[in-house]
């Protein structure tokens, strides 16, 4: 979805059992992968969060979630969450990186229900409140 002020790319994710939305606004290059993967694009050659992925496999670990957990300054964290051999690593994240590497590795996304509260300002909830289904369409 594209903000109709600025013209920035909003990924809004949704909590299924609350429908809590939570938008986070994202860069062209991030919305793009995030995009294709939704339309399963094929590309010829990889872009960066398939090569991401490909090496996540490759060096045998698995991606097995994404978790967006704080907002700070207007800014959200996001933490990938990777099985290796018997253990799980953690790596940091932009929110956009993990949701286009979680497409990929078809992997959950998560928010932290605190992530949800930080970010309900009375702006955000009265935009929230005035979309409509016709404003998910396409951003071009």
């Amino acid at each position: 979805m594209v903000d109709p002020y600025n013209r920035a790319y909003i990924v809004v994710l949704r909590d299924e059992e609350q429908d809590n939305l939570l938008p986070i606004w994202v860069g062209n290059a991030e919305a793009s992968a995030i995009g294709m993967a939704l339309e399963h694009a094929e590309t010829p050659r990889p872009m960066t969060h398939d090569l991401l992925h490909h090496t996540i496999e490759t060096l045998g670990a698995r991606t097995l979630s994404v978790v967006i957990h704080d907002l700070r300054e207007n800014t959200f964290y996001a933490k990938v969450h990777l099985l290796h051999g018997d253990g799980e690593v953690t790596v940091d994240a932009r929110p956009s990186d993990a949701i286009a590497l979680a497409l990929r590795a078809a992997c959950p996304v998560f928010v932290d229900t605190r992530v949800f509260h930080l970010s309900q300002t009375d702006e955000v909830k009265a935009w929230l409140e005035n979309l409509k289904p016709e404003d998910f369409g396409s951003a071009e």
